[in-house]
């Protein structure tokens, strides 16, 4: 099968792999769109060594069950590979697994292929009627869903609830627009890519900003920079909370003096639940997120220039998705 595999530092190939192979309990699945997350990016530039070259990345995927007694479904992935046994998991909290595992990680290759493995337990039917390429959206769509509904939770039920989301990429857009699934009308992105503001305002109907103006009670880092935590502490209102999704770089920024003082709620979101990502994956059916016709699609043999598009700041739309067949 072809795949796109980091070789090294912003070092793509487009070559024959070994052919993915399913294991008992699982299914061999015919990817037919797979999106570029900005986890796999920071794989590209060398930042992320849990995703050690040579690997195949991708984890935002959907395609077509082959073979076996359900052979021809219409899936979307999940690609966190949880126990099931754990208290974690036990408890509805699989993204806190112990034993967790995500594809594009190692043991696990990713979904930039033809194929995958993926037991059934991580499938969900995507109706005939949702193309492909926008299911394959459940992945970062989720992870945003399960920040939004873990903020949404902290939130004193009393309090005025504004919202500022840092970061104008898919998981930022994808949090505004969970926020606003789940009745928060005031919303505003700060997005420092005039391209991307003006793609944001008049495609996807959002206030955008190109830096903060107003405090908000709940603010979504979707980008995880110094700078941005530290925007992020100093426009929360106090007995706010702040959602840190973004896994730019790992440390400073935060005003610990401030939020403390101020009974700031901090929250570290990771993935999602299963129960996060069946969520968002309905409300991607049911429409209640949008038209989300942010993609922009392109073909996996063209994965490297879209890598290298995304690096320089080229691109407008907040999503590339590439499908493997092309």
């Amino acid at each position: 099968m072809k795949a796109l595999v980091c070789e090294g530092i912003e070092t793509l190939g487009y070559r024959d792999v070994p052919k993915a192979e399913a294991r008992e309990g699982e299914h061999l699945i015919r990817i037919m769109a797979s999106g570029i997350c900005g986890s796999d990016m920071h794989a590209y530039l060398g930042h992320d060594d849990r995703r050690p070259a040579p690997l195949i990345l991708g984890h935002e995927a959907a395609g077509i069950i082959e073979g076996g007694p359900q052979d021809g479904r219409r899936v979307t992935i999940n690609p966190l590979v949880t126990c099931g046994t754990c208290a974690a998991c036990v408890a509805g909290r699989e993204n806190l697994c112990g034993d967790r595992q995500i594809i594009s990680m190692p043991p696990r290759e990713g979904a930039f292929a033809q194929y995958v493995a993926m037991p059934d337990s991580n499938l969900v039917t995507v109706p005939d009627t949702v193309p492909l390429s926008k299911a394959a959206l459940a992945e970062p769509l989720a992870v945003s869903w399960h920040a939004a509904r873990l903020a949404l939770d902290a939130i004193h039920p009393k309090m005025k609830r504004t919202a500022l989301v840092i970061g104008g990429g898919a998981i930022g857009l994808a949090a505004a627009l969970a926020l606003r699934a789940m009745g928060v009308d005031d919303i505003t992105i700060v997005e420092p890519n005039e391209k991307r503001r003006v793609f944001l305002a008049e495609r996807c109907d959002q206030t955008v900003m190109d830096n903060a103006t107003k405090h908000a009670s709940i603010v979504i880092d979707a980008v995880g920079y110094a700078a941005t935590r530290a925007l992020a502490s100093a426009i929360a209102v106090p007995g706010g909370v702040i959602a840190h999704v973004g896994l730019g770089e790992d440390t400073d920024g935060l005003d610990i003096r401030r939020m403390t003082l101020q009974e700031i709620t901090f929250i570290g979101t990771y993935t999602y639940t299963s129960q996060d990502f069946r969520d968002a994956a309905h409300a991607i059916f049911d429409g209640r997120l949008g038209m989300l016709d942010w993609i922009e699609k392109r073909g996996l043999s063209d994965g490297a220039e879209a890598f290298r598009d995304l690096r320089s700041g080229a691109v407008a739309s907040p999503k590339i998705v590439l499908d493997p067949w092309s």
